[in-house]
Order: structure tokens, then C-alpha cells, then sequence
């Protein structure tokens, strides 16, 4: 099992910082989540900073759906299929995406506030998905992993704004991203969702939650060392990515202080992957 930073923990700084931290903190490869920067989608630059810093692009993340990305296609499936070549050029092995929306959202700003107001569903994305994706997949050696999605909390309610947005739904896809804040998001156990979708897992986004998302993995609510322990009994053939927030490694303090936050990350994550303890499937905490 590969352990892999993913830049978009900490998006706020350049892309050669990120190598940088991974590097110094001991990682096995980078997940690049692409997005308004050149710097993020390009071949050629993305191949120096794995060179220079020896640490290979395992993961690309296709760009965030209310993102402008310029130069790429606005529709998901144009920038997904440009996020597969960039994968393909700089040698990963996996690119993730997201589930299509049931009810897109846009963000009216209300001073401090932000207020969600209902936008139009990506259906033309999810015919895709049901009708052509597979043969996108056939396509390439790269994994396309489809990756599920947390609630939305409003009004003391979750509410589900993506389409197969459950275990039981997501499992009509081959290949998946589990990621755990998500689950955390919904109340349910990693280990136990893990164990129903199988082999389809085929990458990791691995985060606590706490009420909020994308914490450290060793601070939260979700038992994500039975996780851990469980993927190495199960010989889980793949990458972890952490994919934190940049508040829970104190993003723009001294390097120091985020190195050694990260640091102390990927040790417990691999501390835990050690254990062969059998795990037991249980809830999340309340």
C-alpha cells in the first residue's frame, strides 16, 4: 500500500511547496488536483517537480465542477477526458472524478454568509456515465475511479445532492474512490462500507471528520485505524491519499509547524496499516 499527498490539502500554496512537504514528510507519490492553475495541468512541469523531488504523480483529480478551468471544456465529460491525458502523460495510474448532481448548486454571497440556491442538474453527464463511460474506460490503462460524495447539512437535515450517492448505488461502477470525511458525513463506518464494495475500492481518500470535514486522520470521529489495519489484512493492492483541509495543518503558519502536523499524519497512517488486527464493523460515533 502506497501513501500519497494530495495538493489539494494544501491548495492555498504553489504546487512546488506541496512536492516540497510531501517529500520532506516521507510520502510515496502525490495525487495533483487539477484545477484553475496551469501549473496543476500541465505535463511538462508537473514531470520536473517528480523528478526533482523523486516523488511519482500517482493521482490526477479531474477539476471541481463549479470551477472555471481555462483552456479546458466547461462540460464534465470534456474535462474529464482531458483530465485522462493529462494522467496519461505524467504516468498516473489513477484519475478521480465526482458523481453527477441531482441539484447543482450556486452560492449567492450575503455579506459573511454563503446561502445555497438551487441550479440545474448535470443529466447529461449521467447519461454519459450510464451509456459511454465504459468505453472510456476500455480505452485507457489508466483507473477512472468515481468518487462518492458527503451530505450537504442545512436546516438540522442531510441532504443527498448527487445521483448513486449511496454504497448500495455506487456499486454499479467498477472502479471507485472510497472517501472516508464523506462517509463521515452520512454516520457511516469506513471499515463497514469498505467491506461491502470490495475490490471495486480502488483508491483511497483517507480524512477524519469531526463535524467537519478533512480533518487529520488521527483527530475525528471515524475509527480510520481499523480502516487502515483492515486494508493491509485485505492486501488492498492501491493508494491512500490523505486529502485534508488546509485549516487542519495549520495552513500559513511556519513550514515547521505544517511539516510536523503532516508528518505525525503519515506516521499514524502507517503505524495503523502495521496492525493486522481483525476489524469490527461499527458506526460512527454520534
Amino acid at each position: 500500500m502506497q501513501f500519497s499527498f494530495s495538493t489539494a490539502s494544501l491548495h492555498t500554496y504553489g504546487l512546488d511547496r506541496c512536492f516540497e512537504f510531501a517529500q520532506q514528510a516521507g510520502f510515496d507519490g502525490m495525487e495533483v488536483m487539477a484545477d484553475q492553475r496551469w501549473d496543476t495541468r500541465q505535463p511538462d512541469y508537473l514531470r520536473r517537480l517528480s523528478a526533482r523531488y523523486k516523488l511519482p504523480v500517482l493521482v490526477i483529480h479531474a477539476p471541481l465542477a463549479f470551477f472555471t478551468v481555462p483552456g479546458w471544456p466547461e462540460d464534465e465529460v470534456g474535462r474529464l477526458r482531458e483530465t485522462l491525458k493529462l494522467a496519461e502523460a505524467v504516468g498516473a495510474g489513477v484519475v478521480v472524478h465526482h458523481l453527477p448532481w441531482r441539484v447543482g448548486l450556486h452560492w449567492l454571497r450575503l455579506g459573511s454568509m454563503r446561502l445555497p440556491l438551487p441550479g440545474p442538474a448535470q443529466n447529461a453527464y449521467r447519461r454519459w456515465l450510464l451509456e459511454e463511460y465504459p468505453s472510456l474506460q476500455a480505452s485507457t490503462a489508466v483507473t477512472l475511479c468515481i468518487e462518492n460524495m458527503p451530505a450537504l447539512m442545512r436546516w438540522g437535515r442531510r441532504w443527498n445532492l448527487y445521483y448513486w450517492n449511496t454504497p448500495a448505488e455506487i456499486g454499479r461502477f467498477q472502479n471507485l474512490t472510497m472517501d472516508t470525511t464523506h462517509l463521515g458525513t452520512w454516520g457511516l463506518d469506513p471499515t463497514g462500507v469498505y467491506a461491502q464494495l470490495g475490490s471495486r475500492v480502488r483508491h483511497v481518500h483517507l480524512s477524519n471528520f469531526d463535524g467537519k470535514e478533512h480533518r487529520r486522520p488521527e483527530t475525528g470521529r471515524l475509527r480510520l485505524d481499523r480502516l487502515l489495519a483492515q486494508l493491509t489484512a485485505e492486501r488492498y493492492p492501491a493508494a491512500v491519499s490523505l486529502e485534508l483541509s488546509p485549516d487542519a495543518l495549520d495552513a500559513g503558519q511556519p513550514d515547521e509547524r505544517v511539516l510536523a502536523l503532516l508528518a505525525a499524519s503519515l506516521t499514524y497512517c502507517r503505524t495503523r496499516a502495521a496492525s493486522q488486527a481483525a476489524p469490527k464493523h461499527e458506526l460512527a460515533g454520534p
